[in-house]
């Protein structure tokens, strides 16, 4: 690995859901960092550093979002569209991570450039799968591509 240290935002207002995937990727050794916020103006504000996340030493870029859809404040798709949106962004790989097993709702964030939609509950095999074919372990071994 380069050094640089593995990063994953988790966007999600359920607790329990959280716990369980922030878990499950360090009982499996997924990320090095694990930054969990729960509602989307949270995760604007980590993504483009303001406020409380303005330290891009303790709370640095993601190299992958994990994203829930029915969100507070900021709904999910809102902030998929605001990241595939941005210059600086659009290339952080997203993954919404959601209960909505919604046709709408998945050819919504589709729409909106998401890089996979999975329904929750999700099996560890299924979800490690998912990782590996958004090449995100290559990201793990070579620097972030943005």
């Amino acid at each position: 690995m380069n050094g640089e240290p593995l990063t994953v935002l988790l966007v999600e207002d359920n607790l329990d859901h959280a716990e369980l995937v922030m878990r499950n990727m360090a009982d499996f050794q997924v990320a090095n960092s694990i930054f969990h916020v729960e509602d989307g103006e949270a995760a604007l504000d980590y993504l483009y550093g303001r406020g409380t996340y303005a330290d891009r030493k303790q709370f640095p870029l993601p190299h992958l979002m994990l994203l829930d859809l029915r969100l507070p404040k900021v709904d999910g798709l809102e902030v998929l569209k605001e990241v595939k949106g941005n210059a600086d962004l659009m290339a952080l790989p997203v993954v919404i991570l959601t209960t909505s097993d919604a046709e709408r709702d998945m050819a919504m964030a589709y729409e909106c450039h998401a890089n996979s939609y999975v329904t929750k509950p999700v099996s560890f095999d299924d979800f490690s799968m998912l990782l590996k074919d958004l090449g995100f372990y290559w990201l793990a071994w070579n620097k972030r591509p943005w």
